[in-house]
């Protein structure tokens, strides 16, 4: 009589948590920490070393997010997490089958697959990396309405030892429970990642400069630096987390004041007189002033960011010290400098100088990678925060697979 309470318990258990978890979920606002936020507790709840995430697109499976103890460590960032490649939705490949069919897939060994299944399990990672795949577990996100979000994909179940096993009743039931019932929270997060990228296609209608891949590298440079940043500072992994998802989202909207800038000075081609570069820098004011009237922390974020962005370590940068930026006769004052300016501004300015110089304007071709990061090094403790510059550097293969993610048409770096 013992044995069915027990289970009957644990279920509960197991339940309420993912309750728990889809409360969490809710409170982010950005779909990479969604996806991340998905994977870890889902591997949590099979025991699986490492696991990947794919979404629809285009009537195909964009790569969009992988973790793998193995291989990487839970806290720091990735390359591999910024690989960008589609698999089709057909029945040639694991995850492009359980898409199809809509069917959940248990391997218990990949390399055992019989050759009367239409899918095949592709070795090449293993291969490249090292690594072993052996137990599989495919799953597809799928909303209350039967519609396909995506493709989760948890590899390796461990038993309590850390030893290889196979996935069990319990992840077979509710890993599939927790995927889908976040299915929606991954199409809003897609949604606020579609919403801003509208905002700067609006910014861009007047600055051919401030394009949606720029913005989105930006905005993924500035999120793998504060979490190397505050990882170093040693914060807590959850706060974190929260951390990572908002600066992702506020980044990106760094330029946004640029809408209240004339036309004449905007669309200038070539560099800009001492008079105009003067009113070019009320971008910062212009921006800031929009995310004055709400109190949600992306709009505190994004304020910060968007006024501070151009100031320097040690001074000497702008807006400076403005009493009341809503004033109608707001001056610039004296320049900030250290802490005096948010973290998150002072990441995202050295985020958006590495972009500005690796990235072809009208009036300069892009640097070589070894002049910006000489120029970076010099200018650590003056222009950027050190810390902030050791960030970059640690992490700078990260770097440039976001940068080749999100490349520019004819970019040089593609």
């Amino acid at each position: 009589m013992d044995t069915p309470n027990v289970c009957k318990d644990f279920s509960n258990e197991k339940v309420l948590g993912i309750l728990r978890t889809t409360e969490e979920l809710n409170r982010l606002k950005d779909v990479d920490a969604i996806l991340d936020k998905i994977l870890l507790e889902s591997r949590k709840l099979a025991n699986a070393d490492a696991g990947s995430i794919f979404l629809v697109e285009d009537q195909s499976l964009r790569f969009a997010y992988v973790q793998n103890d193995t291989l990487m460590k839970g806290d720091t960032s990735n390359a591999a997490a910024y690989a960008d490649f589609a698999v089709p939705i057909n029945e040639k490949s694991i995850v492009g089958y359980a898409a199809l069919t809509g069917q959940q897939l248990v391997i218990d060994d990949a390399y055992a697959l019989s050759s009367d299944q239409p899918y095949h399990f592709n070795q090449d990672f293993d291969r490249r990396s090292g690594y072993r795949t052996r137990s599989i577990l495919t799953i597809p996100i799928k909303t209350f309405e039967d519609k396909l979000v995506g493709v989760v994909q948890l590899i390796n179940a461990q038993d309590a030892n850390g030893g290889p096993t196979v996935f069990d009743a319990d992840a077979l039931a509710y890993v599939p429970l927790l995927a889908n019932s976040a299915s929606l929270t991954i199409e809003r997060g897609m949604m606020n990642r579609e919403l801003i990228l509208r905002m700067v296609q609006t910014a861009e209608l007047r600055d051919p400069e401030e394009t949606g891949a720029h913005v989105q590298r930006v905005g993924a440079y500035s999120a793998e630096l504060y979490r190397t940043w505050a990882t170093a500072k040693g914060m807590d992994p959850k706060l974190v987390r929260t951390g990572i998802d908002t600066i992702r989202l506020a980044a990106m909207l760094h330029d946004v004041g640029k809408v209240g800038v004339p036309d004449a000075i905007i669309k200038k081609p070539g560099r800009l007189t001492d008079e105009e570069r003067a009113v070019m820098q009320w971008h910062t004011v212009f921006g800031a002033r929009l995310f004055m009237n709400t109190n949600s922390e992306l709009d505190r974020m994004s304020k910060d960011i968007a006024l501070n962005h151009h100031e320097k370590w040690t001074g000497g940068g702008y807006p400076g010290k403005i009493p009341d930026i809503m004033a109608a006769q707001a001056v610039m004052g004296e320049p900030k400098q250290g802490e005096e300016i948010p973290v998150q501004a002072r990441i995202v300015a050295l985020a958006d100088v590495f972009d500005a110089l690796t990235s072809r304007r009208s009036y300069k071709d892009p640097w070589p990678d070894e002049k910006v990061l000489g120029l970076l090094q010099e200018e650590s403790g003056k222009h950027f925060d050190p810390d902030v510059v050791s960030a970059f550097l640690e992490i700078f293969e990260v770097i440039k697979a976001i940068r080749a993610k999100y490349r520019e048409a004819g970019s040089p770096h593609a």
